[in-house]
């Protein structure tokens, strides 16, 4: 199956980039998403898929780094959890709504790349974090990510 490319959002005082590099090749579950197109998008995701990580909710939001998926979408098991803020009275052990999927650091950016800058980019003007910017998961298309990866790294 052909890679597929995804952009995830974080705000930095919860779970950043450096949160996620401490996790080292064990990786981290992306869990918590509750809002149904983006859970969606995580089902489509998929073991070798690469993902930048967003910093959202923050002074400046940026992408900041690259994550890939170690393992695809499962339940998200928070969801049952009533201690949870990720609770969901709705599921059911026989029916959990909500899924996630685990990431590994991959890379963090000698720079980041702003959403101001991003949407000064011709080539991203149809991307979702410029058109669907309320979405904390999203697919990236690879002539984006090409994109991205060339402005990120100064080619």
């Amino acid at each position: 199956m052909k890679r597929q490319f995804w952009l995830l959002k974080t705000e930095p005082e919860e779970f950043s980039i450096d949160d996620l590099k401490k996790q080292g090749k064990q990786g981290e579950p992306w869990n918590g998403i509750r809002n149904y197109q983006a859970r969606n998008f995580l089902r489509d995701m998929r073991e070798g898929d690469l993902a930048f990580i967003y910093h959202s909710a923050c002074e400046v939001p940026a992408i900041v780094g690259l994550s890939e998926v170690i393992r695809s979408a499962y339940p998200d098991e928070e969801a049952l959890q009533p201690e949870s803020k990720y609770f969901d009275s709705k599921s059911t052990s026989d029916n959990i709504r909500w899924s996630c999927v685990d990431v590994r650091f991959v890379e963090k950016f000698a720079k980041s790349l702003s959403l101001k800058e991003i949407k000064q980019i011709p080539a991203l003007t149809d991307m979702k974090l410029v058109n669907s910017s309320r979405l904390s998961v999203s697919p990236v298309t690879k002539i984006e990510f090409d994109t991205l990866i060339a402005s990120l790294k100064g080619d």
